[in-house]
């Protein structure tokens, strides 16, 4: 069972979510709660899978959840989906900034919401490759007020650049494993070598910093 907190602070959201997700044989809604400071206290309680995360709430917003849940300073980080509205790309830049591994837009519909959980606990693309593609584009390497990539800590190989510039375009593990020719688990293989060698925690952040660095361009 993939176990899911939701923190909105507007009942019926949450009770949307909790239905369409509890309906589902592989998922089950652990907590639901209407503010920032719960979200967080009743996430390191329970440690679900995936955190379903508003970005705007009472106590603490979505992003300083975030921060404080999977951001670079936490040692065992959660997975976090940060609930948004498209056309707030600087919510989404924090957002990512402080360790969300994907991103929900709050009127997408049963089918995406399910598949945005399920995505997240695999470790995979949570949105549409368009979404993904225009927000890691921000985090391209123009612009002088960009801060310079630090180089990996070895060459990154032949294949992992393959997989990475896959995964900076928005391809999912199984999408790249079909174009490249390689298993699941291979392409599971070379993203974790990648994350090891540019101190990544997640695809997110692999694919930014392929923006960044001007893997992908």
């Amino acid at each position: 069972m993939i176990r899911v907190l939701i923190a909105d602070d507007q009942e019926m959201v949450r009770m949307g979510f909790r239905m369409i997700l509890d309906a589902q044989d592989d998922i089950e809604v652990v907590a639901d709660v209407a503010d920032g400071v719960s979200a967080v206290s009743k996430a390191r309680e329970l440690r679900p899978d995936v955190c379903l995360l508003d970005i705007r709430m009472p106590g603490l917003d979505g992003l300083e959840v975030t921060r404080q849940l999977a951001g670079p300073d936490v040692t065992d980080p959660l997975k976090v989906v940060v609930v948004t509205t498209f056309d707030l790309d600087e919510y989404v830049h924090t957002a990512l900034r402080n360790g969300a591994s994907g991103f929900l837009l709050k009127d997408a519909g049963p089918a995406l919401l399910i598949e945005a959980v399920r995505a997240a606990d695999r470790g995979d693309a949570l949105v549409s490759p368009q979404i993904t593609v225009r927000l890691l584009k921000h985090f391209d390497g123009s612009g002088s007020a960009k801060p310079q990539v630090p180089p990996p800590s070895e060459p990154l190989t032949a294949r992992e650049l393959e997989v990475v510039k896959a995964a900076a375009q928005g391809m999912t593990n199984t999408e790249i494993g079909k174009e490249l020719f390689m298993s699941l688990s291979t392409v599971k293989t070379h993203l974790a070598s990648v994350q090891s060698k540019i101190g990544a925690r997640n695809r997110v952040e692999t694919a930014a910093w392929a923006w960044r660095s001007g893997v992908v361009s």
